[in-house]
C-alpha cells in the first residue's frame, strides 16, 4: 500500500444538466493505493461537522460518486474517481468521511464529454452511472 497527503476533494454533482464541482474543505485529509487485486483506493478527509447530514445522506442512499482530488500538492493535475462513502465518525467538531473506490483513468475533459453525452442521450440518475460505467469498460476491452 502507498499513502499520499490529500490536499483537496471536489464531488462533481449534475444540476441543471451541467456538471459542477462541490469543493468540500479539507482539514486534512489522505488518500491510499491499497495496490489489492480490484484496484481500489481508500480516501480519508477530516472535514468540518457541518457535512454531517450531506455525507450522512450519500452513505445511508448507498450513491456514488465522482470525486477529483489533488494528491500531495496543489499544483498537481487533479485525479478522478469513482467512489462510495463506506464510512464516517464524528470527531468534536469535525468528522472524517472515508471513502472506497476506483481511479477513472481518464482525463476530466474526456469525462464532462462522455457525461454530457449520456445526459443528452436522456440518462440521469442511477441509470446515468451504470451507463456512464459500461461504456468505459467497453473502451478498456
Amino acid at each position: 500500500m502507498k499513502t499520499f497527503k490529500l490536499v483537496s476533494l471536489d464531488i462533481v454533482e449534475e444540476k441543471n444538466d451541467d456538471l459542477t464541482q462541490r469543493r468540500i474543505k479539507l482539514s486534512d485529509g489522505l488518500i491510499i493505493n491499497r495496490e489489492d487485486d480490484k484496484g481500489r483506493w481508500v480516501v480519508e478527509a477530516y472535514v468540518d461537522r457541518s457535512y454531517e447530514e450531506y455525507f450522512q445522506t450519500i452513505q445511508d442512499n448507498e450513491e456514488e460518486l465522482m470525486i477529483q482530488v489533488k494528491i500531495t500538492k496543489k499544483s498537481n493535475r487533479p485525479a478522478t474517481f469513482l467512489v462510495k462513502v463506506i464510512d464516517n465518525n464524528i470527531i468534536g467538531d469535525y468528522m472524517n468521511v472515508i471513502f472506497m473506490g476506483n481511479i477513472v483513468d481518464r482525463r476530466r475533459e474526456n469525462i464532462e464529454k462522455v457525461l454530457k453525452m449520456l445526459m443528452d442521450e436522456g440518462f440521469q440518475g442511477d441509470e446515468l452511472l451504470e451507463e456512464f460505467k459500461r461504456r468505459g469498460e467497453e473502451q478498456k476491452g
